[in-house]
């Protein structure tokens, strides 16, 4: 039974076509993973299945029979429920509030509180999240708990296909772990899931068929057995990477920054390591390890209660985030959207807020200048951005910002640049970008020291692994000898010995 299919749908905007003639179809109980870089055509295609938007051309059909939405409510009417990676809930009112919003009111527009509370406890029985007050606030929630009720709700509202788009974007692995486990148990009762992600790990465990996007077309659909991760990129770039961490021989040079004994208990807890120019040292740790403290504790965003700090073999001050850019040190944070970026104003701005000395005209910041820093920003890390220095950061895709949030640092010309988790949440186009990037940036002398919750990238990527777990130092490796079993266990090394003792 095929409770959804589109066929041969397209979309222009203007003279451009996001979406050219393109199939797709998912089955009764059934994963069906949709894959492309960010512009691919995936939004267009999600957009057109929920009802945001009309196709151009093309036809829906739902249980066999052609329909035409007219609006997202019309989609949900015939089963069809998307939630999307911006959750949309309303956080004044209640879990049953929330899951019950759809629901037809009674006599004289009457709401039977008692029978939302009832209905939204036995949705989230289902999902195995009785744990869950349905009178509690929505904006007591957190994200993973948040994401639960939208499911909830597409239940409550007799989904035949759930459209779910990058449903871990924002999640820990805890919480990851249980959507997986809640995805599987609403593909065990039937439903249709279009699954749309960046993280191709979970795609494998996931998806029955897996079809692929790219430039706006229809490039394949697979039977997901079999495919190996290369596989997929193969498909979605339109090229064979072998290697998705173009890491080349590094040329080592002189220490540049020391830390010692650094501390600011409980979250971290004695830290000492060195970083040399042209290196970059990866900072590995499970979530709520003490990697971002320590990057915070770097860059002058909080103070150390002891330890020191050398920068070229002189003990330095770092008091403020202004003092770190003063001495030499950047720092690209983990949410690039609510710390890195303005995302009202244009790349020109946001590349240029860092370095706002350098575009003085006497008591005046020339435009032209930061125009000019803008346009060189997108030449130099290849941003693609279609209106130029001008296009508004919030519009570009997530790789492209992160680009952006790189430019506005390395302006500052630093002598250490941390990365806290570069390649969050974009296609694996831009993460091999940015890890070229990384590359040209040591091949420059850089000292590069990257944060990130990925194995695979630390490994990758560095040329020497710190690891830390619950804020202690557990392990120091060389690149040859970083093994995931090695870096592994000492991620998990103090949990061990608390669980011993």
């Amino acid at each position: 039974m095929i409770p959804l299919r589109v066929t041969d749908v397209s979309k222009s905007y203007g003279g451009v076509q996001a979406l050219k003639p393109t199939s797709f179809d998912v089955r009764a109980g059934e994963i069906h993973a949709l894959l492309g870089e960010n512009g691919a055509g995936k939004s267009t295609l999600i957009r057109i299945m929920s009802g945001l938007i009309a196709p151009d051309s093309g036809a829906i059909e739902i249980d066999g029979e052609i329909v035409h939405f007219r609006s997202p409510r019309d989609a949900t009417r015939h089963g069809v429920v998307t939630v999307h990676q911006e959750l949309l809930l309303f956080p004044d009112l209640s879990i049953a509030e929330n899951i019950c919003m759809a629901d037809d009111a009674g006599p004289f527009g009457h709401i039977d509180r008692d029978a939302q509370v009832r209905k939204a406890r036995q949705l989230l029985a289902e999902l195995d999240s009785a744990d869950l007050d349905p009178e509690m606030p929505v904006r007591h929630l957190s994200v993973a708990q948040r994401q639960r009720v939208e499911i909830a709700r597409a239940l409550g509202r007799q989904a035949k296909v759930l459209i779910m788009d990058e449903p871990t974007a924002s999640l820990a692995d805890a919480d990851v772990a249980r959507l997986v486990a809640i995805v599987q148990r609403l593909r065990g009762r039937g439903v249709g899931i279009v699954y749309v992600s960046h993280k191709l790990s979970e795609v494998r465990l996931l998806a029955d068929r897996v079809t692929v996007l790219r430039d706006g077309r229809f490039v394949d659909t697979r039977e997901a057995k079999g495919m190996t991760e290369a596989d997929m990129i193969a498909l979605m770039v339109g090229r064979s990477i072998s290697e998705l961490y173009p890491k080349g021989e590094s040329r080592i040079g002189a220490e540049v920054l020391r830390v010692d004994g650094l501390t600011l208990a409980p979250r971290v807890r004695n830290i000492s390591f060195t970083l040399r120019a042209g290196e970059i040292l990866g900072l590995a740790g499970l979530v709520g390890a003490g990697r971002t403290e320590v990057a915070r504790l770097l860059f002058g965003l909080d103070r150390p209660s002891s330890g020191r700090i050398f920068l070229d073999g002189r003990e330095v001050s770092v008091s403020s985030p202004e003092a770190a850019v003063a001495l030499g040190i950047a720092y690209v944070p983990e949410d690039r959207g609510a710390q890195g970026l303005v995302k009202t104003m244009p790349v020109s701005a946001n590349v240029t807020m860092a370095s706002l000395g350098q575009l003085l005209r006497g008591p005046f910041l020339s435009r032209s200048t930061e125009y000019a820093a803008g346009a060189e920003a997108i030449r130099r890390l290849g941003i693609r951005a279609p209106r130029g220095p001008q296009h508004l950061a919030g519009k570009l895709s997530g790789g492209n910002q992160q680009k952006v949030v790189i430019a506005k640092w390395l302006r500052t010309a630093p002598r250490v640049l941390i990365l806290d988790e570069p390649t969050r949440g974009v296609d694996v186009g831009a993460k091999a970008e940015i890890h070229a990037l990384m590359g040209d940036l040591t091949r420059q002398g850089l000292a590069i020291l990257m944060i990130s919750s990925e194995l695979p990238e630390v490994l990758g990527m560095s040329d020497r692994v710190l690891v830390v777990s619950q804020g202690r130092m557990t392990g120091l490796f060389e690149r040859a000898d970083a093994t995931p079993e090695r870096v592994g266990a000492a991620m998990v090394a103090e949990m061990q010995e608390a669980t011993a003792s």
